[in-house]
This record gives C-alpha cells, structure tokens and sequence, in this order.
C-alpha cells in the first residue's frame, strides 16, 4: 500500500549548513585576527621608528653641540625634510612620520632640532620603516597562509562532527516517519551523548509508546464490542425470522442484515490491526476471480480483462479469498459515493476501479482513509471502514493500493499485486 504522507520541499543537508557555518565562522574570525594583528604591528613599528628618531636627534644633537660633528645618520637642514619640522620651537624637538616611498626608502619617521636660536638650522634625524614593513607584509602573508591551512584542515573535521549529528537526526526523523506510517513498533532506542538531540529521540519513543497504548486500546475496545454484538445481533436474526411476512418484517430483517454486517467489518478491522489475518495463497486466473467478486456484489459493473503478451490469462499467486474482498469493497465503494458508468479493468498484476464520481476528497487523498467516516452527506466527508478493509488487506497480501483521482473526473483505484 503506497503511505499516505505530505510532500517535503527539497532540503538542505543539516551537516553542509552546519560545515557551511562553522567555516565561515573560522573566516571572519581569521579575518579579525589578522587585521588587529596587522594594526598592532603597524602601530608598533611606527611607535619604536618615532621614539629612535627621538633619541637618534637627541644624540646626534649632544656631539654636535660638544664637537661640531655629525654623527651617523644626522643632517642639517636635508631637502627631504617635512615642512613640519623645518621651523620647531626652541629646544625642542619634534617627530613627523613621512609616508613617501622612494626606491628602497620610506616610509620614514624624522625627528627634528633647532641648532641655535631663532632662524637657525636644523639637525634631523630619519628613520626609514622600509625593513619592518616588509617584515609585517610577510607577517600577512604568513597569517593567511597558516588560516587557509586551518580552514582546510577544520572543514573536513567540521562536516565530520555535523554528519554524526546529522546521521542521529536523520534516525529520529526516520523513526518518526516510520511510526506515522503506521508501524507503532518501531523505537529510536538509545542515543550517545546527552543533549538535545537525545531528548527529541526520547521524547519520539515516549509518544510512539503512548500512542501504541491508545492505539491498543481503542483496538481492543473495537474488537470487544463486536465481539458482544455478535450474539444479540443474531439474536435479532433469528426474532426477524419469527415475524409474519411484510413490510415491517422486511425492514427489520434490512436493518439487522446491516448492523451484523458492521459488526463482522469491526471484526475484521480487529484481526487486522492486531495481526492476526495469514494469507492462503495459490495460483488463481485474476481475471476470473475479478470477475466472480464484481459479479458477486449485485452492482452493474463493466469489467474488462486483458490477457497476457501470449494470449494466456493472467495468474496470480495471492489469497483469494481476500482479493475478492477487496475488489468487491472498492465496487461497493465507487457506486455508493460515485456514479455510473463504474468501470474494472484487470491487466497484468493490476486492477482498476474507475468510476466518474466527484472523486475522492482531499483529506482523503492526503490522510488516507478513516474508519467510520463515509462520503454521505450527513456523516461528514471521506470515507469508511470498506476502503479500511480493503487497504487493510491489500497491506496483509503485500499489495499496493493506490487511491487517485482521474484527469477528466472520478475516482480511481489502482491495486497492484506483487510479483
């Protein structure tokens, strides 16, 4: 029988999202890291480039003063100095950061001081960056080096971890889907670690229990209840008998004649919730048997038989018995909730019931059937404990029962037996 189940919008796998950010994250955090470390270290060597051109002038100014030489490095009044230093304050000395490139040298840091007094020269002092700032260029390189490697090396580990938790999410997902198809059964059990993931996996095997013990016991209610109604049912069998003859007796021999054959659906619904139904299978002409079981419903139905590519009828191998039910509740079906013509047509392994109805309701094709709901107007929409029964079967036979509606209208169901 084909589940009956919502359709899911294509998805993303949860250990790319997961790998996905966790590389991502390992970028902007290489990034940020690589940008503050390229600030300090620019701001460090410019701050040692100031403070040895503050103490270089203070040097070279003490020999000056003392012996009237230059020592290594100083100048009087060079072309190249900024026009920020040339005129200083007396005594005193001052720094200005000359960012020019020229060749091999530059960036520069100059520091500056008035020989004598007013209008007199200057002594400055450089300091050329040039061999730091390449030093912090490979210090960039080396950082976006060592952070691609990481990156490669922590993705791997990355998708790793995410697919274990992938793969325990994808088994709680697997066995809540499992159990909303209908196996109650099926349990997620035991998880490694304790986080949320094993609260969800506890939590779907704590419902899958509560609803199998409902499940259990609406079961066991149904089954009792028909149970105790086979007896006064023919009970009233057997009074209906002891009444003259005429329209009272007639109606009331209608009546009972439903209520027992509700009572022996319910009983059927009971040994087959409870797994109690095994199939006698033989060889058997599915043609013949269609046939015998439309006949059998007192409906007038068309039935088509295509023989095989050889010309041969088609066997099977199944439970008769049970596939007349079926075939004969999907008839019933179709002319009670559809209209006429009402077609069967049996193929190779496939019967189909068509009929040219308003079609099966929605949340009958999204749901599937529920028992105790029918098509008539004043017990609400959907459909009863027939189109139960025979899902129901087919499912014991390991068929598939398809449930459609046709493109120009009507109702459509496909059986298909296994091969």
């Amino acid at each position: 029988m084909r589940p009956f189940r919502r359709l899911r919008p294509a998805r993303v796998s949860l250990r790319w999202k997961i790998a996905a950010l966790a590389a991502s994250t390992a970028c902007l955090v290489a990034a940020v890291v690589g940008v503050l470390v390229h600030a300090w270290t620019a701001q460090e060597i410019r701050s040692r480039a100031e403070a040895r051109a503050f103490n270089g002038v203070y040097s070279a100014m003490d020999v000056y003063r003392r012996t009237g030489a230059l020592t290594e490095g100083a100048e009087i009044d060079p072309a190249e100095l900024p026009a920020v230093l040339r005129s200083p304050a007396d005594g005193q000395r001052h720094t200005a950061y000359d960012g020019r490139v020229r060749g091999n040298v530059g960036p520069r840091f100059w520091a500056a001081q008035r020989v004598d007094g007013p209008g007199s020269r200057v002594l400055a002092v450089q300091v050329n960056m040039n061999t730091e700032l390449h030093t912090l260029s490979r210090l960039d390189v080396t950082m976006t080096v060592a952070s691609l490697v990481a990156l490669a090396a922590g993705t791997p580990l990355a998708v790793y971890a995410a697919g274990l938790l992938g793969r325990r999410l994808r088994q709680v997902s697997e066995t809540a889907g499992r159990i909303s198809a209908g196996d109650l059964d099926t349990r997620t059990g035991p998880t490694k670690g304790r986080d949320e993931v094993a609260d969800i996996a506890a939590t779907v095997d704590l419902m899958a229990d509560s609803l199998g013990q409902r499940l259990r016991v609406e079961r066991q209610f149904t089954a009792d209840v028909a149970h105790e109604l086979r007896t006064p049912v023919g009970g009233l069998l057997a009074a209906a008998d002891l009444l003259p003859p005429g329209e009272t007796e007639d109606l009331l021999r209608a009546r009972v004649r439903d209520l027992r054959g509700l009572v022996e659906d319910l009983l059927e619904i009971s040994r087959l919730d409870a797994g109690a139904e095994q199939p006698v299978r033989t060889r058997v002409p599915l043609g013949a048997v269609v046939s015998e079981a439309v006949a059998r419903t007192g409906f007038g139905t068309e039935v088509t038989v295509a023989d095989a590519t050889d010309g041969a009828a088609t066997t099977v191998e199944t439970d008769p018995r049970r596939l007349e039910r079926i075939v004969s509740n999907l008839v019933v079906n179709a002319h009670r909730h559809g209209e006429s013509p009402v077609r069967v047509t049996v193929g190779d392994r496939t019967v189909v019931v068509r009929d040219h109805g308003p079609g099966f309701p929605a949340d009958l094709l999204r749901d599937g059937p529920r028992r105790f709901r029918t098509g008539a107007a004043e017990r609400g929409s959907g459909h009863g404990l027939g189109l139960t029964i025979a899902l129901g079967q087919a499912r014991l036979l390991g068929a598939e029962l398809r449930l459609d509606n046709a493109p120009d209208g009507g109702a459509e169901a496909t059986l298909r037996l296994p091969d």
